[in-house]
């Protein structure tokens, strides 16, 4: 099956028909499985939450959902959920129990949202989760003194558990910390540039998405005792999940429905993101991809895009999916969900985790938001 190539909203790509091997993976209830992670993480993540000083905790609360803006209880969106279950589905790989693994999915929640709160402000999204982004209701200050409190509870959570798998763990952690700032850094640095190879891409988004996935699928592993071997193994699903992940994200950023993910049309475009499909189709040979290069490098000069026109993005959109952009980073999504599938061969796990790892693979890179 092919990926879609007109119609806004459906541009994930699809998997590849399972081989007979899979057959368990294709019976796994995905909705089970993220429910399972976020029912189990929610009550300790709001328990750390509860720990910041006033205001942070209410702004904090906002920000993952439990309230509105005015304060009044709410259930809004907090998200997939894919980090806590595979921080819990990595504790029973490593032959635990997944509430060894609860503490690694609180802690990469954590993360994940301090990095969300800073990136919202430094790319200036005003929307995420179909609704205002914290710096947007609070305030800059806010979105980064809280989104700082959110990474030191990070290692609270991990270190107070007082154990040596617990300091093993916090080191994966601070590491891929270090290396999601670093893609931050080299995503801002690149929308100013008029030209972007693939591999620094493909290395932007191994950091500043695969490193925290990477980190994620190992963590309860680490917390439920296993070695590094198994720890590395995981990681390696998880750092080429993330980049068929952010693949799919990038699809989505350009020609994404706007009611799925909340965010903007033509989000990317209007942030001058130099993201996968843009980096693509500039590579490419062609008229499509010259036009392109000529437009984007007209847009660098300009002091902001918001006078742009729907039909001005549309155009560049065209010329990207023209160009070969689309179809490429289609492609570039199914080969790192098969590099990823293929990293279980290494760890020696229950068969049913392994299904379960599997079809997390497969719903990462067939989703719409």
């Amino acid at each position: 099956m092919s990926p879609s190539t007109g119609t806004r909203g459906e541009t994930v790509p699809t998997v590849p028909s399972a081989n007979p091997a899979d057959d368990t993976a294709a019976g796994v209830d995905i909705a089970a499985l993220l429910e399972r992670g976020r029912a189990m993480s929610t009550p300790v993540l709001r328990a750390a939450v509860d720990r910041l000083a006033s205001p942070m905790d209410t702004v904090a609360a906002y920000h993952f959902g439990w309230i509105d803006a005015q304060g009044r209880p709410a259930d809004g969106d907090g998200g997939k959920a894919v980090r806590p279950a595979l921080a819990l589905l990595s504790a029973e790989a490593a032959g635990a129990p997944p509430e060894i693994g609860v503490p690694g999915a609180v802690a990469v929640e954590l993360v994940h949202n301090f990095s969300l709160l800073h990136d919202d402000l430094m790319d200036g999204d005003e929307q995420r989760r179909h609704r205002d982004t914290v710096w947007k209701v609070h305030g800059p200050a806010q979105a980064i003194l809280v989104g700082d409190a959110l990474f030191a509870l990070a290692n609270e959570i991990l270190l107070e558990l007082d154990t040596v798998e617990a300091g093993r763990a916090t080191r994966r952690l601070t590491t891929a910390t270090l290396r999601l700032i670093d893609g931050q850094a080299q995503d801002i640095s690149y929308e100013h540039r008029e030209r972007v190879t693939v591999e620094e891409c493909l290395e932007m988004e191994g950091n500043k998405t695969g490193a925290l996935l990477a980190c994620a699928v190992s963590i309860g592993a680490v917390l439920g005792g296993a070695d590094d071997r198994t720890a590395d193994a995981l990681e390696a699903y998880g750092y080429h999940l993330g980049l068929a992940f952010q693949a799919v994200d990038d699809l989505l950023g350009i020609w994404g429905d706007p009611e799925a993910t909340g965010k903007q049309t033509w989000s990317d475009l209007r942030q001058r993101k130099k993201s996968l499909p843009v980096v693509a189709a500039l590579a490419a040979q062609g008229p499509a991809s010259a036009r392109l290069g000529e437009l984007l490098a007209a847009d660098a000069k300009s002091p902001d895009l918001d006078g742009f026109s729907e039909e001005e993005f549309a155009t560049r959109a065209a010329l990207i999916e023209e160009a070969g952009g689309r179809e490429w980073t289609t492609q570039e999504a199914r080969r790192q969900h098969a590099i990823a599938v293929a990293a279980l061969d290494d760890v020696a796990m229950p068969g049913l985790v392994k299904a379960q790892l599997t079809a997390l693979a497969d719903f990462v890179v067939v989703r719409k938001r």
